[in-house]
C-alpha cells in the first residue's frame, strides 16, 4: 500500500505551551497576592488601587488559572497529540491561529473587565455577555478544527485520549450555553435569566462540571497520552479505559447539587447530587489506577525521571481529590466543609497537584521534543518537583486546620446556651493559617519560576523543529471489524457517533435535574411578602456585585442551631425569587449577610465600609473609601428596571419613568438618617445605594432576631 507524506506542525503546540507557562505564572502570582491580602488587609491598597482589592482580584486569579493556564495546557496537548494519534496534519493551520489569538484575547479581556468591576457575579462564569459570545465563537472554531482533523485521519480507531477530548468539547459547549443565558442591560452589564434557587442549581451544575469537563476530563486525555509516552509503556487496561470514560462522563454531570447541601434547594435535588457524587468514586479511582498501573515495571525509571515524578504525584492528587469530593458530598461532612477553608484546600489539591503537576510534566517532556535537544537540567526539574510538593503541602494543611478550627469555634455554645465566640474571634485565630497558606503558594510559585528558567535554557540550547515530516497509509474507504473484536471498537472508529453518544450521556443528568426545578412550581414556593428591590437597592446590589462581595459573604443561612443563633432564621427558597443572579456564595471569609438588614443603623454600615475595623475590630475586610466619592450612575436605572420586568420581576407598568424619582427619595431618607448620627454626605454617592441594599437583606419576612454577631 502506498504511503502518503504529511507533516506535524509544531508551531501551534509551541505557542500554546508558551501561553500556558506565561499565564500560569501570572495566575499563580495573583493567587499569592490574594492570599497575602487575606492575611494582611493593608495589602488591598483600597484607598489607592481599588481595582486590585481582593473582591476584584480573586475572580481574575481563578479565571487565569482555570481558563488561561489549564485552558492553554489543554490546547497544547490537543494540538500536539491529536495529529500524531490520527497520523495526519491538523485540519486547518489558519483556524488554529485564530483559536490561539482568540483565546489569548479572551483572557486579556477577562482580566481587564474583571478588574474594572464588570462581572455577572456567578462564580467561574463572571465574564460579561460580549466575552461569553466570543468564547462561544472561539470554542466552535476549536471544535471545527478538531473534528476536521479527526475526519481526515489515517488511523481508523480513536485512541482513548481522543474520547476524553471529544466529550470535554461537547460538554463544555453545553454548560457554557445554558449557564450564560443572560439579558444584556448595556455593553458590559447583564442579568442572569435565572433567579434564586433555579440560578443556584444552574450555576453549580455548570460550576461543578466546569471542574469536571475543563479541569478533569481533558486532562485525563492528556494523562492517557503523555504518561505512557514518558514511561514508554502501553496503557495498563483498555477495558478499564472504556469503563472509566463512559461511567465518568455519565455520573459527573449529576453531582452539581452537592455544592448546595442544606440550602434552600429542594431536598430531592440535594439527595440526587449526593448519590451520584458517591458513585463517582469508582470511575475516578478506576482512572487513577489505570494511570498508576501503566507505570508497572517502570518504578526504577520513576525514581530517576523528573517527568514521571510529576506525573505520579499528579495522578495521586487526582485520586485524592476524587476521593475527597464524594466524601464532601456526604451531608455530615459537608456541614463542616461548606463555606470553609476545607473547600479551598480541596480545590487546590486538584489545581496545584493534578492540573499543575501534570502540566509541568508535559512541558518538561515536550520542550526537548519541540527543540530537538535534551532537558537543560534534570536536577533543576527534580528540585522543582520537591519545591512544588512542599508548596502544595504547606498550602493545603493550614487550610484543613483552619476549617476544623473555625467549625468547632463557630458551633461552640456556653453552658447558658449562648454562642461562645464572636465571628471576629474566629477570624483572628485563623489568620496564622492564612499566612502559612500564602507562604505555601509563594514556594509553589518559586518552583514555577525555576521551571520557566529551565525550559528557556532548554529552548535556547536546542533548535526548534517547525514541522516534523511523517508518512502513513491512507484510510481504506471500507472497513470490516475483525471477527471477535470488542463491541466498543465500533464506536471508536465513528467519531460522530462518539460525539452524539457523549452528548446524550452528559445531557441526561442536566435534564433530570434542571427541568423539574423550572417546571414544577412546588420546587420554588413563593412568599407573598417578598417584594422586588427598589431602584436604589437594585443599584446598590450591582455595586455589591461589582466589588466582588460575594467572594467572602454568603446569603444563605443553613438550618443549624449555631447558624440560626448567629445569623438569624434559616433561609427559605421563596426569598430569592427576584435575585438575578443568586447570591448564596461558596465561602465565608466574612459573616453571612442574609439577615443583615435593619440589624444595624445606617451609620454602622457607613463607618464599616469606610473603615471596617472601626465597627468590627480585627476585621480583615478591605475598606472602600472610593464609594464615598463616586457618584451613583442613575442613567442605567431605566434599562435595569426594564430588564428585570422582562425576566418576570413584577414592577408596575411604566415604573421606569418614575424609578429615579423613587431612587432619590429613598436616598434622601438614608441621608437624613445619617445626619441624625452627625454624618453629612450627598445623596448621590454610591455608598448610599449600597447601604440601601444591605438594609433590605432579609427584611421581607418576619424572622427571629439573632442573639449575637
Amino acid at each position: 500500500m502506498e504511503l502518503q507524506k504529511f507533516s506535524y506542525d509544531n508551531k501551534l503546540p509551541k505557542m500554546f505551551a508558551i501561553a500556558t507557562i506565561t499565564w500560569g505564572a501570572v495566575g499563580m502570582l495573583l493567587g499569592v497576592i490574594a492570599a497575602f491580602q487575606l492575611a494582611f488587609p493593608a495589602l488591598n491598597f483600597s484607598e489607592y488601587l481599588p481595582n486590585i482589592a481582593f473582591g476584584r482580584l480573586r475572580p481574575v486569579h481563578t479565571n487565569a488559572v482555570i481558563f488561561a493556564f489549564v485552558g492553554n495546557g489543554i490546547f497544547t496537548a490537543v494540538y500536539y497529540s491529536l495529529p500524531r494519534l490520527l497520523k495526519t496534519s491538523m485540519w486547518s493551520k489558519a483556524l488554529g491561529k485564530i483559536h490561539f489569538w482568540g483565546w489569548q484575547t479572551i483572557i486579556v479581556l477577562a482580566a481587564v473587565t474583571l478588574l474594572m468591576g464588570f462581572t455577572t457575579g456567578k462564580e467561574y462564569a463572571e465574564l460579561e455577555w460580549p466575552i461569553d459570545v466570543l468564547i462561544t465563537v472561539i470554542w466552535v472554531i476549536f471544535g471545527i478544527n478538531m473534528f476536521g482533523t479527526i475526519l481526515t485521519r489515517r488511523e481508523r480507531h480513536l485512541y482513548v485520549a481522543i474520547w476524553f477530548f471529544i466529550a470535554s468539547w461537547v460538554t463544555v459547549a453545553m454548560l457554557h450555553l445554558v449557564n450564560s443565558v443572560e439579558l444584556p442591560v448595556s455593553l458590559f452589564k447583564s442579568y442572569s435569566w435565572y433567579a434564586g434557587v433555579q440560578d443556584a442549581l444552574v450555576q453549580w451544575w455548570y460550576g461543578h462540571n466546569a471542574v469536571a469537563f475543563f479541569l478533569t476530563t481533558p486532562y485525563l486525555g492528556l494523562m492517557y497520552y503523555f504518561l505512557p509516552k514518558a514511561a514508554d509503556r502501553p496503557v495498563y487496561s483498555y477495558k478499564l479505559s472504556i469503563i472509566h470514560f463512559w461511567s465518568l462522563i455519565f455520573l459527573y454531570i449529576w453531582a452539581g447539587p452537592h455544592h448546595l447541601l442544606y440550602t434552600a434547594l429542594p431536598e430531592w435535588a440535594q439527595s440526587l447530587g449526593t448519590a451520584f457524587s458517591i458513585m463517582l468514586l469508582l470511575p475516578s479511582w478506576g482512572g487513577m489506577l489505570n494511570g498508576l498501573f501503566t507505570l508497572r515495571g517502570a518504578w526504577d525509571k520513576v525514581r530517576e525521571d523528573p517527568v514521571l515524578k510529576f506525573f505520579v504525584v499528579a495522578v495521586t492528587c487526582y485520586g485524592m481529590s476524587t476521593f475527597e469530593g464524594p466524601m464532601l458530598s456526604l451531608k455530615n461532612v459537608n456541614a463542616i466543609s461548606h463555606y470553609s477553608d476545607w473547600t479551598v484546600a480541596h480545590v487546590h489539591i486538584g489545581a496545584l497537584g493534578w492540573n499543575g503537576f501534570l502540566t509541568f510534566g508535559m512541558l518538561y517532556w515536550l520542550f526537548p521534543k519541540l527543540f530537538k535537544t535534551s532537558l537543560y537540567s534534570r536536577k533543576m526539574a527534580g528540585t522543582h518537583f520537591w519545591i512544588g510538593t512542599l508548596g502544595i503541602i504547606l498550602y493545603a494543611i493550614p487550610m484543613y486546620w483552619s476549617a476544623f478550627r473555625s467549625y468547632f469555634m463557630m458551633k461552640a455554645f456556653t453552658p447558658e446556651g449562648q454562642l461562645q465566640y464572636q465571628f471576629m474571634d474566629v477570624v483572628q485565630t485563623i489568620i496564622p493559617f492564612y499566612v502559612l497558606r500564602a507562604l505555601g503558594g509563594t514556594i509553589f510559585l518559586a518552583g514555577v519560576v525555576l521551571m520557566i528558567y529551565n525550559l528557556w535554557k532548554t529552548a535556547k540550547q536546542g533548535s526548534f523543529v517547525e514541522e516534523e515530516f511523517a508518512e502513513a497509509a491512507a484510510l481504506p474507504p471500507k472497513y470490516q471489524s475483525p471477527k471477535g473484536s470488542f463491541w466498543h471498537s465500533v464506536i471508536e472508529r465513528k467519531p460522530i457517533m462518539l460525539l452524539g453518544l457523549s452528548l446524550v450521556v452528559v445531557a441526561l443528568g442536566g435534564l433530570f435535574e434542571l427541568v423539574p426545578t423550572f417546571l414544577v412550581k412546588e420546587n420554588v414556593p413563593t412568599i407573598s411578602s417578598v417584594k422586588p428591590y427598589t431602584p436604589l437597592e437594585l443599584q446598590g446590589r450591582d455595586i455589591y456585585l461589582r466589588e466582588g462581595c460575594y467572594n467572602c459573604h454568603s446569603q444563605m443561612i443553613r438550618p443549624f442551631r449555631y447558624e440560626v443563633a448567629r445569623y438569624g432564621e434559616y433561609s427559605k427558597a421563596g426569598e430569592y425569587v427576584y435575585d438575578h443572579p443568586f447570591q448564596w456564595g461558596s465561602k465565608r471569609t466574612g459573616p453571612d449577610l442574609a439577615r443583615i438588614g435593619s440589624k444595624y443603623p445606617d451609620s454602622w454600615h457607613f463607618n464599616h465600609m469606610y473603615d471596617p475595623t472601626s465597627m468590627a475590630p480585627g476585621s480583615i475586610m478591605p475598606s472602600y473609601p472610593f464609594m464615598f466619592d463616586n457618584i451613583l450612575d442613575i442613567s442605567t436605572t431605566n434599562s435595569k428596571i426594564h430588564a428585570m420586568r422582562k425576566m418576570g420581576v413584577p414592577y408596575p407598568k411604566g415604573f421606569e419613568t418614575t424609578a429615579n424619582d423613587d431612587l432619590k427619595k429613598q436616598a434622601e431618607e438614608i441621608v437624613a438618617s445619617l445626619k441624625n448620627d452627625k454624618i453629612d454626605i450627598p445623596a448621590d454617592r454610591e455608598i448610599i445605594a449600597l447601604i440601601a441594599y444591605l438594609q433590605r437583606l432579609g427584611t421581607d419576612i418576619k424572622v427571629k432576631t439573632s442573639s449575637t454577631k
